[in-house]
């Protein structure tokens, strides 16, 4: 995907990977003979050295790099106009997940509590003591997908995590009760400059990224600001260019812990080839070239990714999959070309984009299905059918908020739901009262954008005619508000007319509405040119008028 963006910018990359036929090799055909990619592992010393003495600026996709040949590099004066980004000493931090813990704490940033441990049952007892239980006891090096870690619950489980383990130096870490896990991909110039993408939720499965949502939803209109901020904080802490992902633990209490750094393009953020304005994989080679940065921005409203796991050694898993997928719109297949498929790895990904987070789930279902080990409960969560038209129920994933101060609004404000139907449009109604409960109207108000929300019709923007007053009281007052405050309104009791508007308001970011509206307004035209018609057969005295 890193070679992929470089052809788009003529610029020529060099791969130092294990055999002719690994994936990037795939995409870049050397174009000279100095230009030649490198056969063998990048830990081995003399292969790094190899590629270094080949080109101008030396990246990596992964962090688990033989760390020691790249600080020998550095120091080489031959290879002295060689930049290597991210910077070794970056990578040397992040590769020990326990020196990483320390240089972000150090740097006053939000992680649990941790220690570092021998590998016997005495030392890991006393962290189970001083940091309690669960304790999460983690490999320092070489972890990754879940691969080195192990949750510990009761003392009993210590001597069976130290030997699956493997004999690796350790550290431990206090449980963290997350609600989410979530991610931003941060980028950061050769002059220090940083940028980050959207904030995302990132969802495992047998401790492998196995969904990522985009944009976060949250009740929190303030979540993804401070979640921005911790990431690119934590990336300003580091030497080098280049992009980093940033995961994260979001606390019940909306507190964010930062779980662990990875200096390089990254699983949450593959979505951003499709979904944002400049890829991860491009703003890396910006970064690392000094060239400018690209928008970071969505230019979609809603996107997922979808990793492709291999479920055994037979890629016809995959394959059926890719199959489903490639029949839904908003669909991008990536198949990495890996020679062998084999269970637990990582076979490609598929991003969807959609108009709607409802539109989204839609098109995920299916794709969800057909994995071979999806189960209800997941696809329910995850890819829950939309509301049924007409069925009284709130959708799970509303465009739309219909919200009454009372139970006694709800004739009136049900000819907008009636609309909404109509146009397929997800929404949800509810009361939310000023009077009665002044908390959620202003909690409804601050995160109804963050939820997902992008028209509210309420009772202020409706004037509804009362018990006592005919209505034009509370016209009075909506037309009334101040500079400042816009408020769109209709028709006493009309709420009819703001389902309307809050189709055209759709409108302008889902084109299939203009042409839904089109017709709905040439339905009107053929009613009215039906009147016309009959009134002038029958004439007036015997025309009946339909009242509705």
């Amino acid at each position: 995907m890193l070679s992929a963006s470089a052809s788009l910018l003529n610029v020529k990359v060099v791969i130092l990977d294990s055999g002719d036929h690994a994936p990037a090799k795939q995409i870049v055909a050397p174009t000279a003979p100095h230009l030649t990619h490198v056969d063998g592992s990048f830990a081995d010393a003399p292969k790094i050295q190899e590629l270094a003495k080949k080109v101008d600026v030396l990246t990596m996709e992964i962090e688990h790099v033989n760390v020691d040949t790249l600080l020998q590099i550095e120091k080489d004066s031959s290879l002295s106009k060689l930049e290597i980004h991210p910077s070794p000493s970056t990578v040397q931090v992040i590769q020990d997940k326990y020196r990483q813990k320390e240089h972000l704490s150090s740097n006053k940033l939000p992680v649990s509590e941790f220690l570092a441990v021998e590998n016997t049952e005495e030392s890991v007892k006393a962290a189970t003591e001083k940091l309690g239980l669960p304790l999460m006891l983690k490999s320092r090096t070489l972890a990754y997908d879940g691969r080195g870690n192990y949750a510990i619950r009761e003392v009993s489980q210590i001597p069976d995590a130290i030997a699956q383990l493997g004999g690796r130096p350790l550290y431990a870490e206090k449980w963290v009760p997350f609600t989410k896990e979530i991610a931003v991909m941060v980028v950061r110039t050769t002059s220090g400059e940083v940028a980050s993408y959207p904030v995302v939720e990132t969802v495992h499965k047998d401790n492998i990224c196995h969904l990522v949502f985009a944009p976060l939803r949250s009740r929190d209109p303030t979540l993804s600001d401070r979640a921005r901020s911790v990431a690119e904080n934590a990336v300003k802490t580091f030497t080098g260019a280049g992009v980093f992902g940033v995961e994260m633990f979001l606390m019940d209490n909306d507190q964010i812990y930062i779980n662990e750094i990875a200096p390089r393009p990254h699983n949450s953020g593959h979505y951003t080839i499709e979904a944002c304005e400049t890829s991860q994989y491009e703003n890396h080679l910006r970064a690392i070239l000094s060239l400018p940065l690209g928008s970071t921005a969505l230019k979609v409203p809603s996107t997922v990714m979808l990793n492709l796991i291999g479920h055994s050694s037979s890629m016809s898993e995959i394959e059926k999959t890719r199959d489903v997928a490639l029949t839904i719109p908003g669909t991008s297949v990536h198949l990495y070309g890996k020679a062998e498929c084999r269970k637990g790895r990582k076979m490609g990904h598929i991003t969807l984009v959609a108009e709607s987070d409802t539109q989204l789930r839609e098109r995920l279902r299916p794709i969800l299905l057909s994995l071979p080990n999806s189960t209800e409960e997941e696809v329910e969560k995850y890819a829950a059918l939309p509301a049924v038209p007409g069925s009284g129920y709130s959708d799970p994933n509303p465009l739309v908020g219909i919200i009454m101060g009372s139970d006694s609004d709800l004739p009136v404000m049900l000819a907008a739901a009636r609309i909404l139907d109509q146009f397929t449009i997800p929404y949800e109604l509810t009361i939310v009262s000023a009077h009665r409960t002044p908390d959620r109207m202003i909690e409804y108000a601050k995160s109804a954008a963050t939820r997902g929300l992008r028209v509210v019709i309420a009772v202020i923007g409706v004037p509804v005619k009362g018990s006592t007053l005919d209505g034009v009281d509370s016209l009075h007052s909506i037309v009334q508000m101040p500079r400042g405050i816009p408020v769109a309104t209709v028709a006493i009791n009309n709420s009819t007319n703001a389902g309307l508007l809050a189709v055209r308001i759709l409108s302008a970011g889902i084109p299939r509405l203009i042409g839904a509206m089109e017709q709905y307004m040439k339905k009107q035209e053929n009613e009215v040119l039906g009147k016309v018609g009959t009134l002038q057969e029958v004439g007036w005295e015997k025309y009946q008028v339909k009242r509705s």
